[in-house]
């Protein structure tokens, strides 16, 4: 046959032609790629993009010279080749070149059942794929009905000559590339809007032949599972099949393997079923990848029509680069880089089954990953009275407050109808490791009667059972299946790994010892935000804390304080404990006070019962302590300033557990929302008066550094003059994000996504940290933080710290850790590493010579 063919755009695959991914495709360079390992590939030629994209405006291709090269009578298919997989494409089209002279060849060679069978596949293909016909047409019809149907339906007969058909269907494939379909699904999936198309036409293997000559048939084969990437041959065989035909269902197709479930095989060609696992190896060691190898038999001899890669869950990908790397396959750090970061959240909290079919209740914002499913409440009483009797709950609210904070350590996930991804409920479920949804705004709440509306009016009242898709947004009607955490050697492996290679340092925010250990167990170097004010929620604390704040004078209010003080000490003493040394960082109280108060009737006559006060006294208390804008109101550091014995208190207890603690800790204690120099060496001559007390009433010398927790923009501006009186500065970039814009974090996501849509923003920013706006501060504060003391130690402790794309932003301006949520640090280990090694990469690749 002609191999080589003169027209324009068109190439013949041999292993030395100038077959390139950008300008043919994924699936004609790895046919190339099989072709050089000597796999037996039929004849292929590869259409490059810019051609399809002529034929696709019009343009003609040479039709009867390409089919002219594969010599007389040939049968062929068109597959689309786009420069990733995962970008789709138009569907195959076989046996092109089928007419009916061909067929009446084929019928005396095959018989006429196959021979039929090959003709109404591509009739059927033709007509629905190239002619646009309904299938439905088409559906158990003989051939001759056929070419009927469709000479009615098109007011022309059927195309006969096979150069006319394979113009017809590369023209198809071509224009449907470019419809506006096919664009919002190839965006959807990431792929950029001039994206190419390429096309491969192929030698066919018929796949349907005449028994007495041999086994004929089509199907799969891989070596590893998709679900958990294990050694393990899955696929299908089916006899007397074209292209993937073995995979329908109840198709009657046999195991690759021997099964005592039924025929394989294994047992029927041992031959072919050695070479495809020959062939599997090859693949693996030479395309340093898991393939999967789609295969036909025609009259014994095997042949391979395409190979793609194992389309593989997180969990999957995480143990193959694992496996690879470990076999020498590719390099450690290799592997590293074959882990998208953000996959790691799969691995770490249960998900909903990808492959299961789901009514939807409704849509929110993704807020924190995992799923889980349980009974609708209403209320954190209700979702603690549900854990005493060991049931499963999602907590439903309007929006959470820190009162809801023992409800949500009770549920199994949180579903708000307000909120964004920084809202109270979002960084609380973060912490928690519970999936979240916040932003459902199509949903209406009614608390009084305990139920919610979703957007088709379908009421669901308490006690119905949800799943919640923190990982996606969704609300799921009823109990979908989930697929459980997978932190099994291979990823601690793969993580070990990362570490060796990064270099910014990883540490956690953690309030409660359970954050502190779920933080230890990922392998987080320390505390980087401990948030005390949700210490001070539990039951029996809450009471001595609303004493302090209704006490009239700062010796009533210490002798409140003084109830609070065990209990901080043996907070931070078994946070200490827990961190074995490592660095813990502990913010001051920092929210209102009037966040500690009931709000509702109820709560404040119990508020009044338990201080033996008239109801109207804590009403009067409370009403004065309320403020216009709270969160730029009395709170921080002006807590600390107007109400000293707060903050005295909290140093105490701090000192006081790390003279008990060993291996012996040097505490870091950090002061909220700083905006002046003065506020810093006010609140430090304070401490420095309590750690001065504690060592002198311990016998204990101990030191302890002292930070600043930069939120407010004039913080980062005037970062030199507050530098001189701490040794660390942390970026809270929660609320400088909240303040640069002047948007509540609580309330942008009711109109976030329309300002992402309209391109205002390019990002949230509260998920992505503003590198232009918010990052200039950052930028800012570190230059001259620096500038005041040299050996600052800069970090940011905001939700950002968990993001890949903040991370690099921070480690380029000098950061020295981030600190982000307990499940987000194995997140970040792996983003730090790519960072790195990519970085590495650049620098250590040798300029092109000239």
């Amino acid at each position: 046959m002609q191999h080589e063919v003169d027209i324009a755009g068109v190439t013949y695959i041999t292993p030395t032609a100038n077959i390139r991914p950008k300008a043919h495709g994924g699936r004609a360079k790895c046919l190339q790629r099989l072709i050089r390992l000597g796999l037996p590939v039929p004849d292929t030629y590869a259409v490059d993009f810019d051609t399809v994209g002529r034929i696709a405006q019009g343009g003609r291709l040479d039709a009867e010279a390409l089919i002219a090269a594969f010599g007389a009578d040939p049968l062929v298919s068109v597959r689309p080749s786009s420069e990733a997989a995962d970008w789709g494409g138009p569907p195959s089209v076989l046996n092109i070149g089928m007419n009916r002279a061909r067929h009446a060849a084929l019928s005396h060679r095959l018989g006429p059942g196959a021979a039929a069978a090959l003709y109404a596949r591509f009739i059927q293909s033709f007509a629905t794929q190239v002619a646009r016909l309904n299938p439905d047409l088409f559906d158990g019809q003989s051939i001759d009905r056929m070419l009927v149907t469709y000479e009615e339906q098109m007011e022309e007969p059927f195309p006969d000559e096979p150069a006319e058909q394979l113009s017809a269907v590369l023209s198809a494939m071509a224009r449907a590339w470019d419809g506006t379909t096919a664009r919002l699904l190839r965006r959807a999936r990431g792929a950029p809007e001039n994206a190419g198309l390429g096309l491969v036409v192929q030698r066919m293997v018929l796949g349907v032949g005449n028994p007495a000559s041999g086994e004929s048939g089509s199907g799969v084969i891989q070596f590893v599972s998709s679900s958990t990437g294990e050694n393990r041959i899955t696929g299908r065989y089916l006899r007397q099949s074209q292209g993937r035909e073995a995979l329908l269902p109840g198709a009657g197709a046999l195991y690759l393997g021997r099964d005592t479930r039924g025929e394989s095989l294994e047992e029927s060609s041992p031959q072919i079923y050695a070479d495809l696992q020959l062939y599997g190896g090859l693949c693996r060691t030479r395309l340093r990848e898991e393939m999967q190898i789609e295969f036909t038999m025609h009259h014994g001899a095997l042949h391979i029509l395409d190979a793609v890669r194992v389309k593989r869950t997180s969990r999957a990908a995480l143990r193959i680069a694992v496996a690879l790397a470990t076999d020498g396959i590719i390099p450690e750090g290799e592997a590293v880089l074959r882990i998208a970061p953000r996959a790691l959240l799969d691995v770490l909290h249960p998900q909903v089954d990808p492959d299961a079919r789901l009514p939807l209740i409704a849509r929110g914002i993704a807020a924190s990953p995992g799923a889980a499913t349980g009974k609708l409440v209403f209320s954190a009483a209700a979702a603690q009275a549900a854990q005493s009797r060991e049931e499963d709950v999602i907590l439903v609210r309007r929006e959470t407050t820190p009162d809801d904070v023992l409800g949500m350590h009770a549920a199994k996930g949180i579903l708000c109808e307000r909120g964004g991804p920084t809202s109270h409920a979002a960084v609380i479920a973060r912490g928690l490791g519970l999936p979240c949804v916040v932003g459902a705004s199509d949903i209406a709440i009614d608390p009084r009667a305990r139920s919610l509306r979703g957007p088709d009016g379908s009421i669901y009242a308490e006690g119905d059972v949800v799943t919640l898709d923190g990982s996606d947004g969704r609300v799921i009607q009823g109990a979908a299946p989930l697929l459980e955490p997978a932190m099994d050697d291979a990823f601690r492996t793969i993580l070990d790994w990362a570490d060796e290679r990064r270099d910014i340092g990883i540490r956690a925010n953690c309030d409660t010892p359970d954050a502190a250990r779920t933080a230890a167990r990922f392998a987080a170097e320390g505390i980087g935000l401990c948030r005390t004010e949700h210490m001070f929620f539990d039951e029996g604390r809450l009471t001595p804390m609303r004493e302090m704040i209704f006490a009239e004078s700062a010796d009533d209010r210490a002798a409140a304080l003084d109830q609070l003080l065990p209990v901080q000490r043996a907070d931070f003493l078994e946070l200490f404990q827990i961190m074995a040394g490592k660095p813990v960082t502990i913010r001051l109280l920092d929210p209102p006070l009037h966040e500690f108060l009931p709000q509702d009737r109820k709560g404040m006559l119990d508020l009044a019962a338990s201080l033996d006060l008239p109801l109207a006294a804590v009403e009067r208390r409370i009403q004065t302590l309320s403020e216009f804008n709270p969160m730029l109101g009395m709170r921080g550091v002006r807590l600390g300033i107007a109400m000293p014995e707060i903050y005295e208190m909290q140093a105490r207890a701090i000192f006081e557990a790390a003279v008990q603690t060993s291996p012996r800790v040097t505490p870091e204690v950090m002061i909220p929302l700083v905006s002046a120099k003065r506020e810093v060496e006010l609140v430090k001559s304070r401490i420095d008066a309590v750690a001065a007390q504690v060592r002198s009433e311990s016998g204990v010398d101990f030191d302890y550094h002292l930070g600043v927790m930069v939120e407010t923009p004039r913080a980062a501006l005037r970062a030199d003059e507050i530098a001189e009186y701490a040794t660390f500065l942390s970026f809270g970039t929660n609320d400088l994000t909240q303040m640069t814009y002047g948007l509540s974090r609580d309330d942008a996501g009711r109109f976030m996504s329309a300002y992402v849509r309209e391109k205002v923003f390019a990002d949230d920013p509260f998920l992505q940290l503003d590198t232009e706006g918010v990052g200039e501060l950052l930028t800012i504060g570190a230059e001259r933080g620096r500038r005041g003391r040299p050996d600052v130690i800069l970090s940011i402790c905001g939700e950002h710290g968990g993001d890949p794309d903040s991370i690099a932003f921070v480690r380029a301006a000098g950061f020295d850790y981030v600190s982000c949520s307990p499940y987000r640090v194995p997140v970040a280990r792996m983003a730090a590493a790519h960072i790195a090694i990519r970085e590495r990469g650049r620098t250590t690749t040798a300029p092109p010579e000239r």
